[in-house]
């Protein structure tokens, strides 16, 4: 495992590089881009967008500027946002507290519903619990995130009042737990929702598949209970494609959900991600970007050293 785990950090290099590479490209190719400003500005002369472009690097080949931004990249310098003129690192260690509260909290809340739910509706397959649950699993995966966010805007916030329609704590008052709790509660929500019932069909399906295996049937042979079986045998190998879900969205945990933290008004990686691609701030986007490439590389990784825990006959070489 050992082994396999270096030889899969040494490839992860390369496949980094060439993921910003492609990025960095089509940022540069994208129309728009922050000399857009300028250029519409009638009082900004030609000369006057010359010297901008020699300041921001971008009279330069496109290689030659990825090439520059490589190297500040790995010596710690992400750059500076072409609008708010901050350190990119500073513009993300801001948001990225946020992110990890909303998206850890909503990830607990994801699996405490997720899990027993498909639990029961596979053990009791067919029952009046199964079909509720499989109905309410497949309409809340058709729904969209941002249309389940603005019902329970609607409802809770505009028409009952009982919560805040957006943000993270009330402005002018000291912290506490419960006015942060409040604000955690609709959002939080609407993730948990819409990524729960992925959840819950991934993991129905999978169970039934393994309890009518042989090996399930020889464990209730040798009398083990029902429990037992389900939580040793069972439920153990019917994780390995739920495993694979949660590595696909374990990048969220960091990178944030755009749409919710937009609609929420919560100030996260998402929205700042939403406010960067909204002004073409390229050193930005890059930092965003090659932190999310970084983590889905770590995340498929961590995948693969969590099925060989779960099944002792993965082994890797």
């Amino acid at each position: 495992m050992t082994r396999y785990l270096a030889r899969r950090t040494v490839q992860a290099v390369p496949l980094l590089l060439f993921m910003t590479l492609v990025v960095f490209i089509l940022l540069r190719a994208t129309p728009g881009g922050p000399m857009s400003m300028y250029e519409a500005d009638p009082t900004v002369t030609p000369e006057d967008l010359a010297r901008l472009r020699a300041q921001m690097g971008l009279d330069q080949p496109v290689p030659l500027q990825y090439l520059r931004w490589l190297a500040a990249m790995l010596s710690g310098d992400w750059g500076w946002s072409l609008v708010t003129k901050r350190p990119v690192t500073v513009m993300i260690l801001e948001r990225l507290p946020n992110t990890l509260l909303l998206m850890s909290i909503t990830f607990v809340v994801t699996l405490a519903i997720a899990v027993p739910i498909a639990i029961v509706s596979a053990v009791r397959q067919y029952s009046w619990f199964d079909h509720v649950a499989t109905t309410i699993a497949f309409a809340g995966n058709s729904l969209p995130t941002f249309w389940i966010g603005l019902m329970l805007i609607m409802i809770f916030a505009v028409g009952l009042r009982w919560l805040p329609a957006g943000g993270m704590y009330t402005l002018g008052e000291p912290y506490s737990f419960g006015d942060r709790l409040k604000y955690l509660i609709l959002p939080v929500t609407t993730l948990a929702i819409f990524d729960a019932t992925h959840y819950i069909r991934y993991l129905r399906s999978s169970l039934l598949d393994v309890i009518r295996q042989d090996y399930i049937r020889v464990a209730h042979a040798k009398g083990l209970d029902g429990t037992t079986v389900l939580r040793r045998h069972a439920l153990r190998n019917a994780a390995i494609p739920l495993v694979t879900v949660i590595a696909i969205d374990l990048p969220q945990l960091f990178s944030g959900a755009l749409i919710t933290e937009t609609i929420f008004a919560w100030p996260g990686m998402g929205r700042l991600f939403w406010e960067a691609s909204g002004r073409v701030d390229y050193p930005v986007l890059m930092g965003i970007f090659t932190v999310a490439s970084t983590l889905v590389i770590a995340s498929n990784l961590l995948a693969d050293v969590a099925y060989a825990w779960l099944d002792p006959r993965i082994r890797y070489r």
